[in-house]
């Protein structure tokens, strides 16, 4: 894998994007440095520092290529539950959030749904209405869209066209399964076979009773 197709693979954004964002963000660090930096200290030792950060920014580079993204696994039926386990906490599961119900694979976009990314609070959640309010709220991490207005609604279909677009969708949502109700049902079907066998019992106890009159009259 190429270095241009990592930068896509795990920031989600083009080469020419990336690099723009970088060249603003390294220009805002300079500027804020010079506004602190001790006018007085040794220019070799600032530029020991800037290779310093360099050197960093290597090895950062480095340990992403050295750890590509998976092929994501189709999961089928999720619940709730199970879907707070892919929020990025363990780095040997994909990262998956769901929008209206269908769960997708962001593990390419680690830095921005991953642990410390700006969308973190989304990952391992139905994330439907907050996205739609564009809400960092908890309160809104739920895939509920009652009373939500047809604009927010409109933002909410923008975000889901992106997501079907970039990402593949792995699963599912679900209610969560309980037994209580096959249990009840399967008593229910045995009470039923049950009252069955009696009825059809009783039936041939009355046609022997009517045979063994029908004889002795005879």
């Amino acid at each position: 894998m190429g270095f241009m197709e990592l930068i896509e693979t795990y920031t989600g954004l083009s080469p020419m994007a990336f690099f723009t964002i970088l060249a603003l963000m390294v220009g805002v660090y300079r500027l804020v440095s010079a506004m602190f930096v001790d006018r007085e200290q040794d220019p070799k030792t600032n530029l020991h520092q800037q290779q310093e950060a360099a050197a960093q920014a290597r090895e950062a580079m480095a340990s992403m290529a050295a750890a590509p993204v998976p092929d994501p696994v189709q999961l089928g039926e999720v619940t709730e539950e199970q879907l707070r386990g892919y929020d990025g906490s363990d780095p040997q599961k994909p990262l998956l959030m769901a929008i209206k119900g269908h769960v997708y694979d962001v593990s390419r976009s680690r830095m921005f749904y991953g642990p410390g990314g700006s969308y973190s609070l989304f990952a391992g959640r139905d994330a439907s209405r907050a996205l739609a309010r564009m809400s960092f709220d908890s309160k809104d991490l739920t895939g509920n869209l009652e009373g939500l207005l047809s604009s927010e609604l409109e933002v909410l279909q923008d975000w889901e066209y992106k997501f079907m677009e970039k990402y593949t969708k792995v699963g599912q949502l679900v209610i969560e399964k309980t037994n209580t109700g096959d249990s009840s049902t399967q008593e229910t079907r045995e009470e039923s076979q049950e009252s069955e066998r009696e009825a059809k019992g009783g039936s041939l106890d009355l046609n022997n009773k009517a045979a063994e009159a029908v004889s002795e009259s005879t």
